[in-house]
């Protein structure tokens, strides 16, 4: 049996990914921890689901049975990727997540060598802005013979689901980061100016996966990360009172762009523009066909990354993903 099992099904991604799924008619199986909404949502979407906590090893692995790919949208995913990518390893099934958690990608790294003799994937970021910018970046790499440095930048528009929001949160002490002769080091908070076609705007300094993905699929020694947002970017107040997510409209009216900037060994730099649908919707469908590719036989054991594994192309197979040299 060939299943994708969708982990947190019933938040907002994890629903968007199903319904992106069963479009591509990918045999799937729903997942989480409370069978009451899972149970709705199965017969919904008229799919198979199991319910399963994931703070006992044995009943982890009886809901993996016969599953071949795990996606993760259970986030956060502090609380959750180590559990799911070391049994994973242990029931020989190949995981992959939404996580926009710098720890994610740590633990991957750490479980590389363990993952390879098992014969199992790990790709963190399967869909999301991972995907985009790592596209994005290897764009920009083939344009120049000797590449040193990459700075990229994601315009974040409109509200975050109320899961994003916990998350940031709980990840705001964090360390900020950059990545300076291939190792990671800490960076001052600062903000500079980017121009996404209309205009200087203020971007500020974050630690983005991409600094661990991005190393990985080009070997680039520099690189650095930042964000600008627009809109309600960084919800206030009680974060369980949020909605689950954007709405429908409010996806549709906020797209996402991104930006990279590469820099060669003698100090010229390319720059590439990226503008895609609104990140969930591009996480959702994203993961979705990440997870039927690797269903279908797509897939490499140990730490990959989505462009590393499916190609730069991989962001533009997405909606209407467009990468623009400039």
């Amino acid at each position: 049996m060939t299943k994708l099992m969708i982990y947190g099904a019933t938040g907002y991604t994890g629903r968007m990914a199903a319904e992106h799924a069963i479009a591509a008619r990918t045999p799937i199986v729903l997942g989480g921890r409370s069978e009451a909404t899972l149970a709705k949502l199965a017969s919904k979407l008229g799919v198979e689901y199991r319910a399963f906590g994931l703070d006992d090893d044995a009943a982890i692995g009886t809901g993996l049975a016969g599953i071949s790919v795990l996606l993760n949208c259970a986030g956060p995913f502090m609380r959750t990727a180590d559990a799911l990518m070391k049994a994973s390893i242990r029931n020989g099934v190949h995981y992959l997540d939404t996580a926009a958690e710098l720890d994610s990608y740590r633990l991957a790294e750490a479980l590389d060598n363990e993952a390879k003799a098992a014969g199992v994937m790990l790709m963190p970021g399967g869909g999301g802005s991972v995907a985009m910018l790592g596209s994005l970046a290897g764009r920009g790499v083939e344009r120049v013979s000797k590449p040193r440095k990459i700075r990229i930048v994601l315009h974040v528009a409109g509200g975050l689901s109320r899961g994003s929001a916990i998350s940031a949160t709980e990840n705001l002490t964090v360390e900020t980061l950059k990545r300076v002769h291939g190792a990671l080091t800490p960076a001052e908070v600062d903000i500079e100016t980017f121009d996404f076609g209309k205009g200087a705007v203020d971007c500020f300094r974050v630690t983005l996966p991409d600094l661990i993905t991005i190393w990985r699929a080009t070997g680039v020694p520099d690189i650095e990360t930042f964000v600008h947002v627009t809109g309600d970017g960084f919800s206030q107040g009680d974060l369980s009172l949020l909605p689950d997510g954007p709405s429908e409209e409010e996806r549709l009216a906020n797209r996402y762009q991104a930006l990279v900037e590469v820099t060669d060994d003698q100090g010229q730099v390319v720059r590439s523009l990226l503008d895609t649908v609104n990140g969930y919707t591009f996480t959702a469908m994203a993961a979705a066909e990440a997870g039927r590719r690797i269903l279908a036989g797509e897939a490499c054991p140990g730490f990959q990354t989505p462009a590393g594994l499916f190609g730069n192309g991989f962001a533009q197979t997405i909606a209407d993903t467009t990468i623009i040299d400039l």
